[in-house]
């Protein structure tokens, strides 16, 4: 796993060999959030690296998912069991983290299948607690109030989590950012996705952070428009 800075004792992304998580700081790092958790199995890692910034893993307070595939949700209830932290998620995607309904399939595009067979090898989730189930327009008290923006199309219950006095949003996979921004792959409704796309790019945020593919720090209200517009 590796430890990317995104904004000075603030952001953080850990990045796995398939997709990656974010940890945010408020209070000078007494109260920390994750906002997805890696793949299952990651958890070690992830307390390793809170540490090597100088903070305690006792300080995490939230797991925020922005949906229910293995690499997002994995090492959640293993931290949430350690740490007593809080794990939400939107009430579509949350009986699926819980392991009560299957994963919802996505719809391929051919050149999507290989990518998606080799996203399939990332560990299964065992069965997930979610604390709280969330709703559009939620807002979540870390990083100055954090917004939940519904944002259906890769999942039912796919959310983005804006954080506006910060200028920070977090996509999920609805956007990804690898080579270029784009729309996310693997969609169970391209076109709820596309949609979905439009209306967290119309947040114009300094700073994207894709649940795949490097955050986009610089010229990102643009890019984000751009882009969504080629969708």
């Amino acid at each position: 796993m590796e430890l990317v800075e995104v904004l000075p004792n603030r952001l953080h992304m850990l990045r796995f060999p398939i997709g990656q998580a974010y940890l945010w700081q408020d209070r000078g790092g007494e109260a920390l959030t994750l906002v997805d958790s890696g793949p299952a199995g990651a958890a070690d890692a992830i307390e390793a690296a809170i540490r090597s910034l100088g903070l305690a893993p006792r300080a995490l307070e939230r797991i925020v998912l922005t949906h229910c595939h293995r690499d997002h949700v994995g090492s959640a209830g293993d931290l949430a069991a350690r740490r007593g932290a809080e794990v939400l998620a939107h009430r579509l995607d949350a009986p699926v983290i819980r392991g009560d309904l299957p994963v919802p399939e996505p719809v391929l595009l051919d050149w999507e299948v290989p990518l998606y067979a080799h996203g399939l090898t990332v560990p299964e989730t065992p069965p997930t607690r979610v604390d709280r189930e969330l709703e559009d327009g939620e807002v979540l008290p870390f990083g100055g109030g954090a917004m939940v923006v519904h944002s259906p199309g890769h999942t039912p219950g796919s959310i983005g989590v804006h954080l506006p006095e910060h200028g920070v949003l977090f996509t999920g996979d609805c956007v990804a950012g690898v080579g270029e921004v784009m729309l996310g792959v693997f969609n169970t409704d391209r076109a709820l996705a596309v949609a979905s796309f439009h209306r967290l790019a119309a947040l114009a945020p300094a700073v994207a952070c894709f649940g795949h593919g490097d955050p986009r720090t610089r010229d990102t209200a643009e890019t984000l428009k751009k882009a969504a517009e080629a969708a």
